[in-house]
């Protein structure tokens, strides 16, 4: 699998040389093709990003594998995701763990990735329309919380909403070609620490907090 390659190529950011077997089996289960629009069908399957309208993009697979490895799933955790877009990322979230709250800031992109999560019998996601850089604070503390939008900097708010030993992942830098992907642990005393890593090119977080 190319993503297999795209993973042991990036280790020396990632961490890690190859996928756990749920994310690989996550990824190998969802249906991309059901989260892409028409004019993108004859692409679903490729390893590249794809625009899903609205300006928004569906993330490229190797992306979506590396960041939901990055935050170590396990069968009870509770995660937020930043970012619905099409709902693709969540899915793959869905079949890791416990419960997944998505936030998407556009209400047409939210009302579409619900209605299609639904229909492909993803119970345990929870989407809301939203400005995401300020969580889902009814819900938190997460074990872990996915930003699939590049920010300025790291929301205080996130940080604040993730459980202590918890990791958040996000993409941190102003323009598509200056963001890098970091990864924010909180240890058992509830401090936070950041470790910049893989250079990515993200859609800009959409928020209205200065």
């Amino acid at each position: 699998m190319e993503i297999d390659t795209d993973i042991r190529d990036t280790a020396r950011w990632l961490g890690v040389g190859r996928l756990d077997p749920a994310v690989r089996d996550a990824m190998n289960s969802v249906p991309r093709h059901e989260f892409v629009p028409r004019w993108e069908q004859p692409h679903s399957y490729e390893n590249r990003p794809l625009s899903i309208g609205q300006g928004q993009t569906i993330s490229q697979p190797y992306i979506v594998a590396a960041m939901t490895q990055m935050l170590r799933p396990r069968p009870d955790m509770r995660v937020l995701e930043i970012g619905t877009g099409c709902g693709y990322q969540a899915a793959v979230l869905a079949q890791c763990v416990a419960e997944v709250w998505s936030i998407e800031r556009i209400p047409e992109l939210a009302e579409a990735a619900a209605a299609r999560l639904k229909r492909l019998g993803y119970d345990n996601i929870h989407v809301k329309i939203a400005d995401g850089a300020l969580g889902w604070p009814e819900h938190a503390p997460y074990d872990g919380i996915l930003v699939t939008a590049a920010a300025a900097k790291i929301p205080g708010i996130l940080v604040d909403q993730l459980a202590p030993g918890g990791r958040m992942v996000i993409p941190v830098g102003v323009g598509r070609y200056e963001q890098v992907l970091t990864l924010v642990t909180k240890n058992a005393e509830g401090i936070a620490t950041e470790d910049r890593g893989l250079p990515v090119a993200f859609v800009p977080l959409i928020t209205d907090i200065a």
